[in-house]
């Protein structure tokens, strides 16, 4: 996997297109045994329907501004599953995904612990989701759509509740595209946290087992945050120091 480049983008063109996927085709009965292996050892695995990244590429505007435009194609999540846990063998297609990069109103970042019944199980990051076809509107795929519906599922936050801009910092390391949308919460890291910890103790089949603050680099989980997030958190708390 390629090293994460930080990218501010300020507008995503993403659409979707109907087509075929060649690696789901030919290793059908490989992923049909991979799943039954998956969810022999967690069950509550769900083989929905996501949405890949496939062609796609940065331009600038007139106005000096990035922007990434691309096309998703649909496939399930066994197709999906097998494609990561195989090593991305094919490497035309990207998991291009968004978070919800939750900020308290003392400026500190709140992640959460994916539950050990979750593909993830143990990992801490940001509230996220690979996006499905209820993301696509119109024939576009709607990142921020996809984002604030995980926001929702995962944490019990409203819509409402945070503050955001148009603009998206990508953690750009294909085949994952981390598409960070900064959210801001009127209330301190702390009480954000409490809150959303009881949410999670109320619900038995809860995504994420806790919530954890990030104050500053020190506090960054090393061994249990992917690359990704570690880059992304190094880089904003960089990104504050310089300001």
């Amino acid at each position: 996997m390629s090293a994460s480049r930080i990218v501010e983008v300020a507008e995503l063109d993403l659409r979707f297109e109907r087509r075929d996927w060649p690696f789901a085709e030919a290793e059908a009965e490989r992923i049909a045994a991979h799943w039954r292996a998956r969810r022999a050892a967690q069950p509550r695995l769900y083989n929905g329907r996501v949405l890949l990244l496939g062609r796609h590429a940065f331009e600038t505007r007139a106005d000096g501004a990035e922007v990434l435009r691309g096309a998703y194609f649909e496939t399930d999540y066994a197709a999906f599953l097998a494609w990561r846990d195989f090593g991305f063998p094919d490497s035309q297609v990207s998991n291009g995904f968004s978070m919800a990069a939750l900020v308290g109103s003392d400026g500190a970042f709140l992640l959460g612990e994916m539950a050990a019944h979750t593909a993830s199980a143990g990992a801490i990051y940001f509230p996220a989701g690979t996006p499905d076809p209820g993301d696509v509107f119109a024939g576009r795929v709607d990142l921020t759509a996809s984002a604030t519906r995980e926001l929702k599922e995962e944490t019990g936050l409203e819509t409402h509740e945070v503050a955001y801009g148009p603009a998206w910092t990508l953690v750009y390391a294909p085949p994952r595209i981390a598409a960070m949308k900064i959210m801001r919460l009127a209330a301190p890291a702390e009480a954000i946290k409490a809150r959303v910890d009881a949410f999670l103790a109320d619900d038995p089949d809860a995504e994420l087992a806790r919530m954890h603050v990030v104050r500053g680099p020190q506090d960054i989980d090393q061994q249990r945050s992917p690359r990704f997030i570690v880059d992304f958190l190094e880089y904003a708390f960089a990104q504050r120091s310089l300001g």
